[in-house]
């Protein structure tokens, strides 16, 4: 019999297995509601779990609950002075921004005589009679329409900030019990894989785990040039908090080309600079798009090819795409499992396909 000859066992086995992916794609498919919170959590424990190890090592301390409270305070009171250094200054530049346009708008009010407009709109007779007729028109029953209305929407948002905070909280716990029991976790899953198996599979999950450290590590390097790039050319632009948009925008670069949402912060500002010292808007938006071609062309002409192709030999448009498609199929779990399944894939493609070791 010849080896690549298709036989009615191999047939089944194929039926079987894409059934099984089939199932599995449509419980997670379901249960994505739900599931969301355990896989943010693990993601979390996951880049928490080495600062619960050097804590408990290298600081001596013997309980694991403490490290990991220990660990959650350093994490918080880190996230705390990022907000305190960068969110007053934004509220401050963000209300001189609103003061700006609002003396806009009264200087267009005043130089296109608006108000007078609207004197001799509502002076006019004819306008008054339909505005009397459009008040007496089941007045009493639409404004306890309204009212009804006011109250739903109130109520609606109460719901949604309680159950925003409930999700919060079972996030944490589930963050708690997972670094709680890491090493059980991240090694029991072994034993439910059937002994025959178990050697191949185990060492297909290793290397999907060692490449996304290497991605992790590759891409947050290039964030952090990235946004040290940024800050350093609105710093000489000129533009208003130069140092925090540049590190924000680096921080959204740890998803390829996520960076180009700073393109609305960063107009918002130009605006505010436009407004404070009379320059021409045009000319400081085309500073900072200057700014956004020379970083963006660094990235990916020299920053990319050399970490990125040396960390996993996967290009960011791939990358990129791996989060759309999954993104697309699963909603928010296939964003936060877009790139294990990727490299499972492809992982699985060399080993088994191609037969590579």
């Amino acid at each position: 019999m010849l080896q690549g000859e298709i036989t009615f066992d191999r047939v089944v086995r194929w039926v079987l297995t894409a059934l099984g992916f089939f199932v599995v794609y449509t419980l997670l498919n379901v249960l994505s509601g739900v599931l969301w919170q355990f896989f943010l959590a693990w993601v979390l424990a996951y880049f928490t779990y080495p600062l619960v190890v050097f804590l408990e090592r290298r600081c001596r301390i013997r309980w694991r609950a403490v490290s990991i409270l220990v660990a959650m305070l350093m994490v918080l009171s880190l996230v705390a002075l990022l907000v305190v250094l960068t969110v007053p200054p934004m509220v401050r530049e963000v209300s001189r921004l609103t003061d700006d346009v609002l003396l806009f708008v009264q200087r267009w009010i005043g130089e296109n005589n608006v108000y007078e407009q609207i004197q001799a709109v509502v002076q006019n007779e004819e306008m008054q009679r339909k505005m009397l007729k459009v008040l007496e028109h089941d007045g009493t029953l639409d404004a306890f329409r309204y009212i009804a209305l006011q109250v739903w929407e109130l109520l609606s948002q109460t719901a949604q900030i309680l159950i925003g905070v409930v999700n919060v909280f079972v996030v944490f716990l589930y963050f708690f019990f997972i670094l709680l029991d890491y090493e059980t976790f991240s090694e029991g899953w072994q034993r439910l894989i059937p002994k025959d198996n178990r050697p191949a599979v185990v060492q297909l999950l290793t290397e999907v785990e060692d490449s996304m450290n290497r991605y992790f590590r590759g891409q947050g390097l290039i964030a952090l040039l990235v946004g040290i790039g940024f800050a350093i050319g609105f710093s000489i632009v000129g533009l208003p908090m130069a140092v925090g948009v540049g590190l924000f925008i680096g921080l959204l670069n740890m998803v390829p080309y996520l960076q180009m949402l700073g393109i609305f912060p960063v107009t918002v500002l130009a605006l505010l600079k436009a407004s404070d010292t009379g320059e021409s808007f045009w000319v400081i938006i085309g500073l900072c798009a200057i700014v956004f071609v020379v970083v963006q062309s660094l990235q990916d002409l020299v920053l990319t090819p050399k970490i990125m192709g040396s960390a996993m030999g996967m290009n960011p448009a791939v990358i990129l795409l791996s989060l759309s498609v999954w993104g697309c199929l699963l909603g928010f779990i296939g964003l936060v499992i877009a790139l294990p399944l990727t490299m499972l894939c492809f992982t699985y493609y060399k080993r088994i396909v191609l037969k590579e070791k």
